[in-house]
C-alpha cells in the first residue's frame, strides 16, 4: 500500500482528563501557526510551550503540547525525533508532582501517540504491546472518558490490521455504552470520524467495516429514537387528557385540545414515514454505489494483470525477430517497460537495500555516460558536495540516467546540462537535473508522469520512461517532479527521504 498513512489526529472523546487550565501564550502562538505552511515553526513552538509548562509545573498541558509536536515530527518522517520527544514527555510526567491517577492520564496521552505511530509504521506487534500499556493506564486513571477512548483506539488497531471480529466487538461495546445513555449524536460522530480516518489512510478494510456497522447501528437507533418519540408523544397526550379531565373546563375545550394533539401526532407520524423512506432510498443507493466501485476496482486490477500477461507472452516471440529492425526494437523496449512498470506497482521497498554512496564520484560517473550523446558545445556541470549518503543505488541510477539522457536529447548546441545534489535536512536530500532546452509546457507537466495517457509511435518512444522513474521515486519514500520555478529550460527534482 502506497505510503500507508493512518492519520488518527482527530480525538473524539474529550482528553480533558484533568481540569482544564488557561492556555499559555506560547501554546496559543503554536496553535495559530498553520502546519501546512510552516510545519517546522509550528513544531518548534509546541516544544517551547512544552518546556514552559514543565517549568511552571503544569505537566498535563505540557504533555499535550509534546504530543502535538511529536505528530508534526513523524508527519515529515522524523520518527526518531518523535519517539525521543515522547520519551522526554514520559520522564517529565514521572518527575512531576501529580497524583497517581493524573500521571496515568498523562502517560495515556503519550502512549496513545506511540500506538498511532506504530500503526502508521505497520508494526502490529509493537502497537499491540503499547495497547496493553494503554489498558493498564486507563484502569489506573479511573476515568470513564479515558476508558471510552481506549475502546476507540483498540478498534482502530484491529481494523487496521484486518482483525475485523475484534474491532467490531470493541467498537460495539463503545457504541452500546453511548447508545444506552441516549448520546446518539456522539455515537454518530464516532462512526463518521472512524470512516473519515479510514479514507485518509487508504484503509479500505477499515472503511468497509466501519460503514457496515454504522448502517446497522443507524437502523436500530432510528427505530429506538422513533419509539421514544412516539412514547413521549403518547405520554404527552395522556397527560393533557388528564389535565383536561381534572380541570373539566368544558367539553369544547377538551375536544379542541385532543384534535390538535391528534393532528400533531399524525404530522409526526407522517414525518417519520417520509424520513424512513428517504433513509431507505439512501441506503439502497449507497449499497449500489459500493457495488459499482468494487466492480470498477476489480476491472482495473484485471486490466493491469492482462496487460502484464500480454507483455510477458509476447516477449519470447519478439526475441526471435531481428532486434536491429527499428520497429522490432521499439516493441521489445515497450514490452520491457510494461513489465518493469507492472513489477514496480507490486514491489515493496526494503530499507536494507540502501547503501552508503560517495555522491561526487557517483554523479561524475553518471554525467560521463552521456558525454558522447550531447550536441556540440553543450556544457556538462556537476555540482555535488564531497560527502556520502544512503541511497537505493539501482533506482537512483536508473532515474538520473534517464533524466540525463533526455536532457542530452533535447538540449541544443551551446546549451548546458547540470546535475546537482543538495542536502535538505537530517533525513532528506535532493538530486536535481536541469537543462536549457525548450522546456515542457505547463499544461503537460503532470501528464508526463502518467502512463498510457496518449498513443505513441513506439519507434520514437513509448512515453513510459518518466512514469517508471516516478514509480521508483515513490517506492523509495520520495518523489519526482518538475520544478515550476525554473524557467530557463527544464529542471527535474528527485526528493529522497531516508
Amino acid at each position: 500500500m502506497k505510503k500507508v498513512i493512518i492519520l488518527l489526529l482527530s480525538v473524539l472523546f474529550s482528553c480533558g482528563f484533568i481540569a482544564a487550565q488557561e492556555k499559555s501564550e506560547l501554546q496559543k502562538r503554536a496553535e495559530a501557526i498553520d502546519p501546512g505552511k510552516n510545519i517546522a515553526s509550528a513544531r518548534s513552538s509546541y516544544i517551547h510551550a512544552f518546556n514552559d509548562y514543565y517549568n511552571k509545573g503544569q505537566i498535563h498541558q505540557g504533555v499535550e503540547c509534546a504530543v502535538k509536536a511529536a505528530t508534526l515530527y513523524y508527519k515529515e518522517n522524523f520518527w526518531k525525533e518523535a519517539f525521543d520527544l515522547l520519551r522526554r514527555a514520559d520522564e517529565t510526567i514521572n518527575a512531576g508532582k501529580q497524583s497517581a491517577a493524573e500521571k496515568a492520564a498523562s502517560h495515556y496521552l503519550v502512549t496513545k501517540e506511540r500506538v498511532q505511530m506504530y500503526i502508521k509504521l505497520r508494526k502490529s506487534e509493537s502497537a499491540k504491546a503499547q495497547l496493553s500499556v494503554l489498558e493498564a493506564l486507563a484502569s489506573q486513571s479511573n476515568n470513564e472518558d479515558v476508558k471510552n477512548d481506549l475502546l476507540y483506539t483498540k478498534a482502530i488497531y484491529y481494523y487496521t490490521f484486518g482483525m475485523n471480529t475484534q474491532g467490531n466487538a470493541v467498537f460495539k461495546e463503545m457504541a452500546d455504552k453511548l447508545t444506552a445513555s441516549k448520546n446518539y449524536d456522539k455515537v454518530d460522530e464516532v462512526y463518521q470520524t472512524l470512516i473519515a480516518n479510514g479514507r485518509k489512510s487508504n484503509n479500505a478494510n477499515m472503511v468497509a467495516q466501519s460503514y457496515s456497522n454504522y448502517i446497522a447501528w443507524k437502523d436500530s437507533t432510528d427505530a429506538i429514537k422513533h419509539a421514544d418519540e412516539i412514547n413521549a408523544l403518547k405520554q404527552q397526550i395522556a397527560q393533557n387528557k388528564a389535565d383536561i379531565a381534572e380541570k373539566d373546563s368544558s367539553l369544547t375545550t377538551r375536544q379542541v385540545f385532543i384534535i390538535g394533539l391528534c393532528i400533531l401526532a399524525a404530522a409526526l407520524a407522517a414525518a417519520l414515514v417520509i424520513g424512513g423512506i428517504i433513509l431507505l432510498r439512501f441506503i439502497l443507493l449507497t449499497r449500489k454505489q459500493k457495488k459499482v466501485i468494487k466492480l470498477a476496482n476489480d476491472s482495473n486490477a484485471l486490466k493491469a494483470k492482462f496487460i502484464s500477461n500480454i507483455s510477458a507472452q509476447l516477449e519470447p516471440t519478439l526475441q526471435k525477430l531481428d532486434s536491429r529492425v527499428p520497429e522490432v526494437k521499439a516493441l521489445l523496449d515497450f514490452s520491457s517497460h510494461v513489465q518493469t512498470l507492472s513489477e514496480l506497482e507490486n514491489a515493496t521497498f526494503n530499507p536494507d537495500e540502501l547503501e552508503e554512496t560517495q555522491i561526487h564520484p557517483f554523479c561524475e560517473g553518471l554525467m560521463e555516460q552521456i558525454r558522447d550523446k550531447v550536441k556540440d558545445n553543450v556544457t556538462l556541470t556537476v555540482n555535488a558536495q564531497k560527502m556520502s549518503a544512503m541511497i537505493h543505488k539501482p533506482y537512483v541510477t536508473h532515474i538520473l540516467t534517464h533524466l540525463l539522457e533526455n536532457a542530452a536529447e533535447y538540449t541544443p548546441e551551446g546549451g548546458t546540462i547540470c546535475l546537482e545534489f543538495k542536502k535538505r535536512g537530517p533525513h532528506t536530500h535532493q538530486f536535481l537535473v536541469s537543462d536549457t532546452g525548450a522546456g515542457i509546457p505547463e499544461e503537460k507537466r503532470e501528464d508526463v508522469f502518467k502512463p498510457f495517457l496518449e498513443i505513441h509511435d513506439l519507434t520514437t518512444g513509448d512515453g513510459l520512461g518518466l512514469p517508471i522513474c516516478k514509480q521508483m521515486a515513490l517506492k523509495m519514500n520520495g518523489d519526482l517532479d518538475i520544478d515550476p520555478q525554473f524557467t530557463r529550460g527544464t529542471r527535474f527534482v528527485l526528493d529522497l527521504h531516508v
